[in-house]
């Protein structure tokens, strides 16, 4: 099974961390963000991970050196020329893949960290309405009507504002897609993972920027397309509140990865060190070689690798990229600090 991962973006509301670092490759806990995609990937039988990259490939391709003897795949990286969009950017991918492209495949946002029931999505897609979700976990057994040409996965959320917004009828047909309407009300939503058909590709004309949400989808309603609401985790780490939420769930284990934390809500690198006096926690990621010296306190957020705090500085709330230096008696709470940065008191 081959995926699509959509990892273009520049991730411009996680300035200055994404500065020179795609968000894909940013450290999240210990390791690149999309480290946890593609392990999660691989647990769902895909074997063939295509990346349709925009900024900063180079980068990207650094950050995930070794992940395919890790997670058990290939990683192939096809660099856009300019924007496409989402659909634009599978088409792109697509071509490049040539006939090397499987009749159906998955594409994906790679801006997600979940641990959402991949494989039932796929045989949703390859029996629409055998089994479409009634309450929870309580499943209703359908004979389906005609092929699946897209199947999206939806997952519920309180508030729908951000996100497309989608309605399903009885067998998990869509009947409706509307892209982010700004209105704050329940529902389930898309949650940027599709199973496509190859013939779904001739409704995104090639070198054009096109959007899968906005122009593809809403012309499969009525033709072959299909959604499956996904419980489970689900998060999108595009800000920096989300990313520090992202990390507690990682570490508190509110989602399945194989991250071992050093302590409920803790993780503390290779080589990090804590001087005698200062206080660390209850939830902190140190990064390798990262130091808090005497008196200092750090609570409630994720200093990368290299990062040191001075004596008697207080850090909460915050993000410090690699390489921060926090002068003694400094305050930060609530900070985002870019790479190689120093915070003066």
């Amino acid at each position: 099974m081959q995926a699509i991962v959509l990892v273009g973006g520049e991730g411009t509301r996680l300035r200055p961390l994404t500065e020179t670092v795609p968000k894909p490759a940013l450290t999240l806990v210990d390791r690149p963000f999309l480290a946890y995609m593609i392990e999660w990937l691989a647990g769902h039988g895909v074997d063939e991970v295509v990346l349709a990259c925009g900024f900063l490939p180079d980068v990207l391709r650094e950050a995930l050196a070794g992940e395919e003897e890790r997670a058990g795949v290939t990683i192939s990286y096809v660099v856009e020329p300019e924007r496409r969009g989402t659909a634009g950017a599978i088409r792109f991918a697509a071509d490049e893949l040539g006939d090397r492209l499987e009749d159906r495949f998955l594409a994906l946002n790679g801006d997600v960290l979940t641990d959402l029931d991949l494989t039932a999505l796929l045989q949703a897609h390859a029996n629409p309405g055998s089994a479409v979700p009634l309450h929870g976990d309580a499943r209703q057994e359908n004979s389906g009507t005609g092929g699946a040409r897209a199947t999206i996965a939806l997952h519920p959320v309180s508030d729908s504002s951000a996100y497309g917004l989608v309605r399903t009828g009885a067998t998990g047909e869509v009947l409706d897609f509307t892209e982010k309407t700004g209105e704050a009300v329940p529902g389930e939503i898309n949650a940027g993972m599709y199973v496509l058909e190859r013939s779904v590709l001739d409704l995104i004309p090639p070198g054009e920027e096109v959007s899968i949400e906005r122009d593809v989808f809403p012309r499969l309603v009525g033709e072959g397309l299909h959604g499956l609401r996904l419980d489970g985790y689900w998060m999108d780490i595009g800000t920096p509140e989300r990313y520090l939420e992202a990390t507690w769930d990682i570490l508190e284990q509110r989602v399945d990865t194989r991250v071992q934390p050093t302590a409920p809500g803790m993780l503390v690198g290779p080589g990090a060190q804590v001087a005698d006096g200062a206080t660390v926690g209850p939830r902190v990621v140190l990064g390798s070689g990262s130091r808090v010296e005497t008196g200092a306190e750090v609570r409630d957020s994720v200093l990368l690798d290299g990062c040191v705090v001075g004596e008697g500085a207080r850090v909460s709330g915050s993000i410090l990229s690699a390489g921060v230096a926090v002068a003694d008696g400094a305050r930060l709470e609530g900070a985002v600090v870019g790479s190689g940065e120093s915070v003066p008191a």
